[in-house]
């Protein structure tokens, strides 16, 4: 397949960056953005995007879109991956800054009460009173548990827009329900907080 046949998934979530090579056969290490980089070893494509300025060594050519990963595994904070399409140091080293994104559809299947943080980007906030606290615009890890950012758009007395934020733990004290069929999360946590 070259590379201008390459159809980017409609799904694509980023979900990390090579750093570096490894090793004199192409390898490269991948810094993953998640604490649990499952979604990397779910799928043996990788869809590839350029940093805006090179940061190894100009390639002759650009960085392919796709690459089919080999093997990948774990090795300190950071993802191991070899690939059919990077055949020694200097192609790995060329793909430095990159950026990696696979399809949502091959993340693993998350267990009952556990959710992807891309799946809650975007959910409309209620609480229990049905009130409206906005939109979930990203979340926070704080080490010992998540944290859901929430932006509300609101209209001041002079007709003026104000984002408000709201930062509501994600536990199970003050979340009550996730849909994300419903695309909704319910949380006890009052207008005033």
């Amino acid at each position: 397949m070259l590379d201008d046949e390459v159809v980017w998934p409609e799904d694509a979530i980023e979900v990390g960056r090579i750093v570096d090579a490894w090793g004199i056969k192409g390898g490269i290490k991948v810094l993953p953005f998640s604490s649990d980089p499952q979604a990397l070893f779910s799928s043996r494509r990788w869809f590839l995007r350029p940093p805006e300025k090179p940061l190894g060594p100009k390639a002759a050519t650009p960085p392919p879109t796709l690459l089919r990963i080999t093997n990948a595994r774990e090795q300190g904070d950071v993802i191991v991956a070899t690939a059919q399409d990077v055949a020694d140091r200097n192609a790995a080293e060329a793909l430095r800054g990159c950026s990696v994104f696979v399809s949502r559809a091959s993340f693993p299947t998350a267990d009952a009460d556990e959710y992807y943080w891309v799946d809650l980007i975007g959910l409309a906030v209620v609480n229990r009173e049905g009130q409206a606290l906005g939109n979930v615009a990203d979340l926070l890890d704080t080490g010992a548990h998540s944290v859901l950012r929430v932006t509300q758009v609101e209209t001041d007395a002079q007709g003026q827009l104000l984002e408000r934020e709201r930062l509501i733990p994600f536990v199970a004290a003050y979340i009550d329900a996730v849909s994300l069929e419903q695309r909704r999360i319910t949380v006890d946590w009052g207008l005033d907080f």
